[in-house]
């Protein structure tokens, strides 16, 4: 067993437009970083945020990390005591898996911590039950955080886990990921979801997914950018949630990006380019824009990831 262990675990684009709850994608970065130490009482307990501006709490029964972390330990080692220390590098509430992140980078180090008896697939349970306690149980997020790539999920066990190749020219693609400084908490954004369907919606819908995943098997950038784009369900209902959402996205197909979707439950816009000096030019015009409706945002230019969480030197 080691002393002490740090884990880097990605951010997570869920949905990819038409894919609701069943595709999420790791990105390059930004991601959180959690480290696991042994702690001089049984339990699991945590010393230390930063980067959360304090709004995160310390009580491990309501932070995703410590959730994640103590169903680790009660499964390996219920006897022992784990301190865990959590480095934010993820903006809360973003649609970029702040909270599968945590979840994700804490059950690792606790059980690379422990000698690492379980596989990433085997952790699925503990960063499920974490993303349970704060927003729903579902694995969009923590799927693609554990494993890297882009993976279809199917259900809620490892075996409903399926990553899809990702060739190396949908690897290629330059990910513009821009974020208002405008929360849209993951409860508020089902909340608006459409309870009801038209059928040949969801006929529609159920085709796009099918041509972004025969896209990404067959390694088609047009095939998989144009799937992106037609969401005809969850984007309509969310974007009002969103300052300037459709603004932003039409700036961004006119400046070269070849789709600009919803991340997860929003605010950030994703954006997919072939040139990285579009990707740049989108990030600083849209995140002027927002500024001279006097909103802050970042943007980051990333890639997809192909490694899931990871422990660091």
């Amino acid at each position: 067993m080691n002393e002490a262990v740090r884990v880097y675990a990605p951010a997570t684009v869920a949905n990819l437009g038409p894919g609701f709850d069943i595709l999420g994608m790791a990105v390059t970065e930004p991601g959180d970083i959690v480290t696991a130490s042994f702690a001089d009482q049984p339990g699991t307990f945590i010393t230390r945020i930063t980067g959360d501006g304090g709004r995160l709490p310390l009580d491990a029964t309501l932070n995703t990390a410590g959730v994640a972390a103590n169903h680790v330990r009660r499964q390996l080692a219920p006897h022992l005591g784990i301190n865990l220390e959590i480095d934010k590098g993820l903006p809360l509430a973003s649609g970029l898996g702040s909270s599968a992140a945590s979840a994700v980078a804490a059950a690792t180090a606790v059980n690379l911590l422990l000698g690492a008896p379980l596989t990433p697939m085997e952790l699925l349970p503990a960063t499920l039950e974490a993303e349970a306690a704060v927003s729903g149980r579902h694995a969009d997020n923590v799927a693609p955080a554990l494993l890297g790539g882009i993976v279809l999920v199917t259900g809620a066990t490892a075996s409903n886990l399926h990553p899809i190749p990702v060739g190396p020219n949908i690897a290629s693609l330059n990910i513009t990921l821009i974020t208002p400084n405008v929360a849209v908490p993951t409860a508020e954004a089902r909340s608006v979801l459409p309870h009801l369907v038209p059928f040949p919606t969801v006929v529609h819908q159920i085709k796009a997914v099918g041509q972004l995943v025969h896209a990404l098997h067959s390694d088609d950038i047009d095939l998989f950018t144009s799937a992106m784009m037609q969401d005809a369900i969850v984007e309509l209902a969310r974007k009002h949630l969103i300052p300037h959402f459709e603004a932003a996205r039409d700036a961004a197909l006119g400046m070269g990006g070849l789709a600009a979707v919803i991340s997860g439950a929003g605010p950030t816009l994703c954006v997919l380019t072939r040139s990285h000096a579009a990707a740049n030019h989108i990030g600083e015009t849209l995140c002027n824009a927002y500024a001279a409706q006097s909103i802050n945002a970042v943007f980051r230019v990333v890639n997809i990831s192909q490694q899931g969480a990871a422990q660091l030197p």
